[in-house]
């Protein structure tokens, strides 16, 4: 049976089934007094309420949306939400003013959060990462993209990635899996990050085929160099994995000309990424994924989102939710970024967290939109219009979640529902 939420003030959403591209992220469609009509979890209507006949869908569950206002489900394509332990310490030590080699030599870092998601059980992961995409689901998060990153050896990759399958068949929030064993040069290699990046290749990237869809790896001064990064992806690539890419977040590294040559699906952070490597993403067709969260929690300008846009790029948002750097799946407070401090319009923010997150992690064609066929993931906001969530500052207004036609989330109930 099927769901119809009627008497909706607006239904507000971008256009298409494809990524929208610079003045085009501006385009939303509004519907005013609409429904949508979703069967089988698909949408199969979207009109005016006096358009319709209400009366031949007897026994589908009515959602009274008066004064409210409906939009896709959002997609935040750039999550490290499987790890253990905390780094609340760190956080603190760095508002004082301490270094990033400071926080190193204390302990701090990722190498910190890979041993303790290391010695971390199944069951411990598990149901930390429950908590979380229930946190998620609440900002009207719909499908999330979620990185390994935190073992940086075969065991704890495949064992973050196998918790996320798990998590994506026992909760509502759809899971797109990216293996990102390139994020940082483990205990075991000290010093010898090429031998790394062939360990990976030789052993990891087939032990992750099949379990991952994308792979990812930080390209950066200190990290992995320009010539690893191609050895890796071109070796994911040749895996079947499609590709992703930390690029440009700390110093200009020519991460962003590379993600262009390799035609990732996205690059992703872009703080100091040149105009010349901008433009290379836009012609080779890559989503450019931004993440002010990180910015502002690290007190580093923001990226140049305005010109970005401007040049004709298609611009996602994603939190970057880490134990770190980022530990924030906040949405309401992505969009007072991107608003007031990244110069972004409420219209282009929108599109950068519906069509263009989904287009980062290739699901453009089935969500991130109200088109009928598409999958029937929506949210409502407790707002007559869709400009209130840039007006009602970093405040979550999410009042209901519908996954695949069924509602999972309603803020009046919590996560009392049988999922």
């Amino acid at each position: 049976m099927g769901i119809i939420i009627k008497n909706a003030n607006q239904i507000a959403s971008p256009i298409g089934n494809a990524k929208r591209c610079g003045h085009e992220m501006s385009e939303i469609k509004v519907i005013e007094d609409a429904a949508i009509i979703i069967d089988d979890g698909i949408i199969k209507k979207i009109d005016k309420c006096e358009n319709l006949d209400f009366s031949q869908y007897d026994g589908y569950e009515i959602i009274d949306a008066s004064g409210k206002t409906v939009l896709p489900g959002f997609v935040d394509s750039h999550t490290h939400f499987i790890f253990g332990g905390y780094r609340d310490d760190e956080f603190n030590m760095r508002l004082m003013g301490a270094t990033y080699m400071e926080i190193m030599k204390a302990g701090g870092g990722i190498k910190s959060t890979v041993e303790a998601t290391r010695t971390a059980s199944f069951d411990e992961l598990y149901e930390a990462g429950f908590k979380r995409l229930n946190s998620m689901l609440s900002f009207g998060v719909t499908t999330v993209e979620g990185k390994s990153g935190y073992g940086l050896d075969i065991e704890t990759e495949l064992k973050q990635l196998d918790i996320m399958t798990e998590l994506d068949k026992n909760h509502p929030v759809d899971i797109v899996k990216t293996y990102m064993a390139a994020h940082d040069i483990p205990k075991e290699f000290e010093g010898r990050p090429t031998d790394y990046i062939d360990f990976i290749i030789d052993e990891g990237l087939q032990t992750a085929e099949g379990k991952a869809e994308f792979c990812d790896i930080f390209t950066e001064d200190g990290v992995f160099s320009i010539e690893e990064s191609k050895k890796l992806l071109t070796a994911a690539r040749e895996h079947g994995f499609k590709l992703k890419m930390h690029a440009d977040e700390i110093v200009q590294f020519g991460g962003s000309e590379l993600a262009a040559e390799m035609k990732a699906t996205s690059a992703d952070h872009l703080l100091k990424a040149s105009n010349e490597g901008i433009k290379e993403l836009i012609e080779s067709g890559t989503v450019l994924t931004l993440l002010p969260s990180t910015a502002f929690s690290l007190q580093e300008p923001y990226a140049n989102a305005r010109y970005m846009i401007d040049e004709g790029a298609a611009v996602a948002l994603g939190s970057d939710f880490n134990p770190g750097s980022c530990h924030t799946n906040s949405i309401s407070l992505m969009i007072a970024l991107a608003t007031i401090y990244m110069k972004m319009s409420i219209e282009e923010t929108i599109t950068a967290l519906t069509l263009n997150g989904a287009a980062a992690i290739d699901k453009a064609e089935s969500i991130g939109s109200i088109e009928e066929g598409k999958i029937g993931d929506l949210i409502i906001i407790d707002a007559p219009g869709y400009k209130h969530l840039s007006y009602t500052i970093a405040v979550n207004l999410v009042e209901k979640v519908i996954k695949a036609g069924k509602i999972v989330y309603d803020k009046e109930l919590a996560f009392d529902i049988n999922y």
